[in-house]
């Protein structure tokens, strides 16, 4: 095992974590992609760290009993000991770099870590192609360069998988006679990306992009060089900007029904939104809660018709067509309220439920990057049909560009010719 780290199973915890001054554990799986993009980050900071913290690995699934009694319950999951005792976070899923490096910091003190971080050196990695995001775009192209034998590097703030594992369900993705789980969808793509060779460095920091030089840093210590590079940040649930909004998101407020549609079971749920997006997760949504009021700007859903009538069909479902949010307010746990005008009276009434759910449409993932690519007047990134922007050298794929449709489906015929486009540049 690379880096000062010791697998050790349930017998040999006393003496390695508990018995130790300083120690941190790493639960892992096999098969488990978060796992790798945790192993790099583990083994480099056990090179700096390791001589003052004890660095571990415990192989979840093989040790049950300690990692119920510890309450881990996922992989990864890292856990930090002092004299015996947990402290500091309980890191898991997508594990940042920063996050470990400031439990170990608190471990060690500031005098220590001051010292510690002193012998943190600058990488340069050198890569043909940087494939900045991990969605359905980014991966389709990683698999196209790989294939060609380009070294490629995908680098995401996340795991990959993009939006789309957050999805519930995807009925029409080709290939697939029953509807897929968005999770498992992203899951293949992206191991199918890794099979062909893509090289990944996810769940990291971007620091800084480089568009006319190609360098990408990230982690705050490492740079990456490349000959191209292909945007395919994706979008983020767009904002409503009212009052309470901000105060109350992942508090009642929430963007994402398979993340927290199963904590409203027997609840009531307001939902925001008319679109194919806001229907389609207002169906998932009504697996669990009792009654779900749809709020709507319009007189008339834009969704498509199939997803309104399932929608519609349900019983306990309620829309106030021409209406509009102006405030979320929280009166206690899972009590919340929705100001809500009435556009064609002007008048303002309170709807009460027990969360908020918000679908109103992205807006494009390009902050990093400044202003120096051209952008239609929506704000997403311009292209040519060859998929390059106004950069040369730089590319452009998925829901982060100009088009009409935005689907998995336009997402992956982006990658595909962002792809072939880029390789066949550096033939």
């Amino acid at each position: 095992m690379a880096g000062k780290i010791k697998e050790i199973n349930e017998a040999d915890f006393q003496k390695e974590v508990l018995d130790k001054k300083m120690a941190v554990v790493d639960f892992y799986s096999t098969e488990c992609p978060p796992c790798d993009a945790l192993a790099s980050k583990y083994e480099a900071l056990s090179e700096i760290y390791g001589d003052d913290v004890a660095f571990t690995k415990i192989f979840r699934q093989g040790n049950r009993e300690l990692a119920a009694k510890l309450d881990v319950s996922g992989s990864p999951t890292l856990l930090f000991y002092k004299d015996g005792e947990v402290t500091g976070d309980k890191l898991g899923g997508g594990i940042l770099r920063s996050d470990i490096v400031r439990n170990l910091d608190a471990l060690v003190g500031d005098g220590k870590a001051k010292e510690l971080h002193a012998k943190i050196k600058p990488v340069e990695t050198e890569a043909d192609v940087v494939v900045l995001g991990g969605g359905p775009a980014g991966l389709t192209a990683g698999v196209y360069l790989a294939q060609a034998h380009i070294h490629t590097v995908l680098v995401d703030t996340a795991l990959p998988g993009g939006y789309v594992s957050t999805t519930h369900q995807v009925s029409n993705y080709p290939g697939f006679i029953e509807p897929q789980q968005g999770f498992m969808l992203s899951h293949y793509m992206s191991e199918q990306a890794r099979a062909n060779g893509v090289e990944f460095k996810v769940a990291v920091e971007v620091d800084n992009v480089d568009l006319e030089n190609k360098l990408v840093k990230i982690d705050g210590f490492e740079t990456i060089k490349a000959k191209k590079l292909i945007i395919a940040t994706g979008s983020k649930p767009r904002p409503l900007g009212i009052p309470g909004e901000t105060e109350f998101a992942g508090n009642g407020v929430s963007y994402c029904a398979t993340c927290d549609a199963k904590y409203y079971q027997d609840k009531e749920v307001v939902v925001i939104g008319g679109g194919n997006s806001a229907i389609e997760e207002a169906l998932f949504i009504a697996r669990f809660a009792k009654k779900i009021t749809i709020v709507h700007q319009f007189d008339h859903f834009q969704a498509n018709k199939e997803a309104q009538e399932k929608l519609l069909a349900h019983g306990a479902v309620e829309v106030l067509f021409e209406h509009e949010p102006r405030e979320f307010k929280k009166y206690g746990n899972m009590d919340m309220g929705v100001v809500v005008e009435n556009l064609k009276t002007g008048e303002k009434s309170e709807v009460r439920s027990n969360g908020i759910f918000v679908f109103v449409g992205f807006i494009p993932n390009l902050e990093i990057f400044g202003d120096k690519l051209k952008l239609d007047q929506w704000g997403y990134l311009e292209t040519d049909v060859e998929m390059r922007t106004n950069i040369d050298g730089v590319f452009a794929a998925g829901d982060v560009t100009s088009k009409r449709y935005r689907q998995i489906t336009t997402a992956v015929s982006d990658g595909t010719i962002a792809g072939i486009a880029a390789g066949k540049e550096l033939e």
